[in-house]
Parts: C-alpha cells; sequence; structure tokens
C-alpha cells in the first residue's frame, strides 16, 4: 500500500493507476476504522480494480460544542484494516492539502434543503462541511465510483445531490449498514459508550424496527403520533433523542399518500455518544387504501 501525505504524491500515485488503465474506486474516511469500513472496502474491489481510501478528520463538520478534538485516532490500527484489505492508495492529507488557502478563507459547498433537516437542524453547518470536503477529496481523487455507508443516510444523499449538480463524473454507490449480533450499528463514536450503554445502545434500532412494523400495519401516511411513541420508548429506555422521523427515501421530504419507499430515520444521545440509525422499508399498500 502506497502511503501519499501530499497532492504530488497522491496525484502521481492516480496517474500511475489511470496509465494501468485501472478503474478506481474511492472510500473517503475519517479513521478509527471498523468492520463497517472493511465491508465498505470490500465492496469498493467489486466495483473496481483499484481501491483509494483516505484518512482526514474534517474540522468544517463538527460544530463549536463537538467532539473534533477528542475524536478517536487510531492511526496503526487503520493502516493494519487498509493493508490487509489490499487498498492501492492511502491518502492522509493533512489541512493545508485540504484548505489551501485556510480553513476560514476556502470556497465552500453547499446543497439547501435536505442539509437543514433532521441532522441539519440540529448540527447546524454539519453538512456544508462534508459536501465542501468530499466535493475537494473528488478533485484530487478523481475517482470513477466512491462508496459511502448507508448508516449516515443523509449525508449519502447530500453527496448524490451535491456530485449530481456539479456533474462530477463519479458514481455514487450506498453501502448497507454493518451491525454487530445485537443490532448495533457499527461506529466510531460507538467506543464512547460506557458498558452499561453499550448494553442499552441497541434499542435505538429495536425501536425503528418497531415503528416499522406499526406503519406497515395502518392506515394513512400522517406518522407523527408513532414518531412521537418511538421518541418516548427511545427515552424511557435512557436514551435522549433529538428526533424520530419518517421520511421519503429519494428526498427525505415528509411522506404524501402515494410514497411507499419510505426511510426511518434516528438520532439520539446515550452518554456521551450521539448514536444516528434507520432503517429502508417499502411500504405495502396500507389497510383500507386500494391497492390499484
Amino acid at each position: 500500500m502506497i502511503v501519499a501525505q501530499s497532492v504530488p504524491e497522491l496525484k502521481s500515485e492516480i496517474a500511475r493507476l489511470r496509465t494501468a488503465g485501472k478503474r478506481i474506486a474511492f472510500v473517503p474516511t475519517m479513521g478509527n476504522l471498523h468492520a463497517g469500513h472493511r465491508h465498505l472496502l470490500e465492496q469498493a474491489r467489486r466495483h473496481a480494480d483499484a481501491v483509494v481510501a483516505s484518512i482526514y478528520v474534517n474540522p468544517l463538520q463538527f460544530g463549536p460544542q463537538e467532539d473534533f478534538s477528542s475524536y478517536p485516532h487510531t492511526p496503526e490500527q487503520d493502516r493494519t484494516l487498509l493493508a490487509d484489505a489490499k487498498v492501492e492508495v492511502l491518502f492522509l492529507p493533512d489541512d493545508a492539502a485540504i484548505y489551501p488557502r485556510g480553513r476560514e478563507a476556502s470556497t465552500r459547498v453547499e446543497v439547501p434543503g435536505v442539509s437543514d433537516i433532521l441532522c441539519g437542524a440540529t448540527r447546524p453547518g454539519h453538512f456544508r462541511g462534508v459536501a465542501t470536503v468530499v466535493h475537494r477529496l473528488f478533485q484530487l481523487v478523481t475517482p470513477d465510483v466512491a462508496l459511502f455507508g448507508k448508516k449516515d443516510y443523509q449525508q449519502l444523499l447530500v453527496i448524490r445531490l451535491m456530485t449530481a449538480d456539479f456533474g462530477l463524473p463519479v458514481e455514487i454507490v450506498g453501502v448497507d449498514t454493518v451491525r454487530d449480533a445485537d443490532g448495533l450499528a457499527k461506529s466510531s463514536r460507538n467506543g464512547y459508550l460506557t458498558p452499561e450503554e453499550r448494553r442499552i445502545a441497541p434499542g435505538l434500532y429495536a425501536g425503528l424496527l418497531m415503528l416499522a412494523g406499526k406503519i406497515q400495519s395502518v392506515s394513512g401516511h400522517d406518522f407523527a403520533v408513532h414518531e412521537t411513541q418511538a421518541a418516548g420508548q427511545l427515552e424511557i429506555a435512557g436514551f435522549r433523542p433529538d428526533y424520530v422521523s419518517v421520511r421519503r427515501q429519494q428526498d427525505l421530504a415528509i411522506p404524501g399518500s402515494d410514497d411507499r419507499r419510505l426511510v426511518i430515520l434516528a438520532a439520539a444521545w446515550l452518554g456521551r455518544a450521539r448514536l444516528i440509525d434507520n432503517l429502508e422499508l417499502d411500504r405495502k399498500t396500507a389497510p383500507g387504501l386500494s391497492s390499484e
């Protein structure tokens, strides 16, 4: 595995892969890699001849009271996982490589609307930081395909829209969430959980499954009561919910009567860990509605 720390080094390695006729898949990360990242890398190999990964903890996507300074760093473990996954190139940029004119002076990329709801409502500026750094990385790596986990469902949609709006020649692939045996979605922030919180944490996904069952069995498309009940159940279990919301898969809009492809999204605090999860479902024709 080649490690490129500067833009010239990266471009040299990308040129080498292009000269060899390689199709390039890209997996951007913030490090502290786990089995979910390994799955992304495995899927990347199925989409291309060569895999490029990056590790960069992007300060622009952290709010003033968030965990940028304490975000976990595991460089040796990360390099071992990437080498075992047979990644061809690891890009390890510093701030100057990503923001050559400095963070504050750099151009920002924003996808309005979808960036302002759900996680965007409680983390203002977060998705602007995500879109900005991903756009910059796409310009540097010039991949044919890039892979992102569906656990960050809203982030995936922001990146899809940003890529389409700029006409970037990058195929965006969403990869299914990897979970522990008890249902907890793999996340770097799971390391913040105490043993007791880790015992409680699978309740987030269990709550989504219960809400999905209710949605499949009730008529109508106003799910507000069920969302509120689900949030209440999370509180009883020990969470501090930010939101539980049923949305359309394609744009995260509130569903209408004809919408069947839905996604349930939730974010909740457990101790110092903010956990997010989601569940896609294709809603069957609800009782009392015609199937025609």
